[in-house]
C-alpha cells in the first residue's frame, strides 16, 4: 500500500487505517482513491467479514485536504467531491460491515466519514464538528451522511455553528454506537467486530443491503422490500443451516466462500 493507509486482515477482521498523522489524516484525493481501491479488494475478499476503519496520530480525519482547495478550476473541486462521495457509497454498498474506530477528532469529510459506516466506536478522547462555515465552505457533503445520522435540529446546529462535539454527546446524538475509554479503544472495536463476524457473512450482506434500500422508502414499500428480501434470504442455505443448528441445539456451519451478490436477486 501507498504510505496515505495501511491494512491488515487476522481471523476475518480487516483493519484499514488512515496513515498520515503528519496531514491530520486529511483526505486527499489520492488517500481517497486509495481508500477506494482497498475497499474493493477487501469487498472480494470472502474471508473478510467486518471491517475497522480506525487512523494513526491524534485526529481520526479532518475532513479534506485543503491544499488541494485553493485556486483550483470547477472541474478539479467535482472530481474531489465526487471521489469522496463514491467512497462514502461504497463504504455501504460493500456487504461486509463497516466499523469507525474513532480515537481522536472527526472534522468536516471525517465527521461525514464516521457518519457513513455502519457502525462507530469512539475513545472518550473523540471530538466531531463540521467547521467549515468558519472558514466559508459549507460542509455541504458531510450534512448528507450526518443529517441521516443526528437528525436536521442537530445537523444543523453543527453546521451552522461550526461547533465542536464531544465523545459523549456525539453518541447521545446517535453519531456513534458507544465511547470507551481511550486504553479500551482497540478491544472494544474488535470485540464488537468479532460478534458480527460469528454470523453468516452472506446473511450479514443480505442484511446491510436491505437496510440501506429500506432506509428512505415510506413504510409501505419498506416491508414490501423486507418481506421480498426475506423471502430470498429463507431459500439460502446459510438460513436453513442456522435453523436447522437452532433446533439441533448446536453451532451452524455456514457457508465457507458465500456469493455476496446474491443478495441482489
Amino acid at each position: 500500500m501507498k504510505s496515505g493507509l495501511c491494512s491488515a486482515v487476522e481471523n476475518g477482521i480487516a483493519t484499514v487505517s488512515l496513515s498520515r498523522p503528519e496531514r491530520r489524516n486529511a483526505l486527499s484525493l489520492d488517500l481517497i482513491h486509495e481508500l477506494l481501491e482497498c475497499l474493493h479488494h477487501l469487498e472480494l475478499n470472502h474471508s473478510v467479514r467486518v471491517i475497522i476503519l480506525a487512523s494513526e496520530g491524534p485526529v481520526f480525519c479532518s475532513g479534506h485536504d485543503l491544499s488541494e482547495m485553493l485556486e483550483q478550476h470547477a472541474s478539479d473541486y467535482k472530481r474531489i467531491f465526487c471521489a469522496c462521495t463514491h467512497l462514502m457509497a461504497k463504504i455501504q454498498s460493500i456487504p461486509q460491515p463497516v466499523i469507525a474506530e474513532v480515537q481522536g477528532l472527526a472534522t468536516a469529510a471525517g465527521c461525514q466519514l464516521v457518519a457513513t459506516c455502519d457502525l462507530a466506536i469512539a475513545s472518550e478522547k473523540a471530538s466531531f464538528a463540521t467547521p467549515g462555515v468558519r472558514i466559508g465552505l459549507f460542509c455541504s457533503t458531510p450534512m448528507v451522511a450526518v443529517t441521516r445520522s443526528i437528525g436536521r435540529k442537530r445537523a444543523m446546529e453543527l453546521l451552522l455553528t461550526g461547533d465542536t462535539i464531544d465523545a459523549y454527546t456525539a453518541a447521545d446524538w446517535g453519531l456513534v454506537n458507544r465511547v470507551v475509554p481511550a486504553a479500551n479503544l482497540r478491544s472494544a472495536t474488535k470485540a464488537l467486530a468479532e460478534r458480527i463476524a460469528e454470523a453468516s457473512p452472506l446473511v450479514i450482506g443480505i442484511g446491510k443491503n436491505a437496510f440501506y434500500k429500506q432506509a428512505d422508502l415510506d413504510q409501505t414499500h419498506a416491508y414490501a422490500l423486507a418481506s421480498q428480501t426475506m423471502t430470498a434470504n429463507a431459500q439460502e442455505p446459510d438460513a436453513q443451516e442456522g435453523i436447522r443448528a437452532f433446533l439441533e441445539k448446536r453451532p451452524a456451519r455456514w457457508s465457507a466462500t458465500p456469493n455476496h451478490h446474491r443478495q441482489d436477486r
